[in-house]
């Protein structure tokens, strides 16, 4: 098992709860997070139709790391938030290693 593996179990089950919570709850302050949320939709469905094989999400992590500034959390938001952002960093860290 891979670490891209390993973090995909850990992760996205919570990923999927989180996303779109954030969204609803965030998205008017915060409009880049609509984009987050649209990306983590095609790395999900990405993700699960790859099955074993490696999933193509190099564009996708690519704009997540330009729409999130790296991942930096903005000061004005819940736990959630960050920990969304902490989970992609991590999914996103690990598939680079694949």
């Amino acid at each position: 098992m891979t670490a891209f593996d390993e973090v995909k179990a850990r992760n996205l089950e919570k990923l999927e709860q989180f996303v779109p919570i954030v969204a609803r709850v965030h998205g008017g302050s915060h409009p880049e997070f609509h984009r987050v949320h649209q990306l983590f939709i095609e790395i999900n469905a990405k993700i699960k139709s790859a099955g074993s094989e490696k999933p193509d999400l190099k564009r996708e992590f690519e704009e997540l790391r330009e729409v999130t500034g790296n991942y930096s959390v903005p000061e004005d938001v819940c736990e959630t938030y960050k920990a969304v952002y902490q989970m992609l960093s991590e999914l996103d860290k690990a598939y680079q290693m694949l």
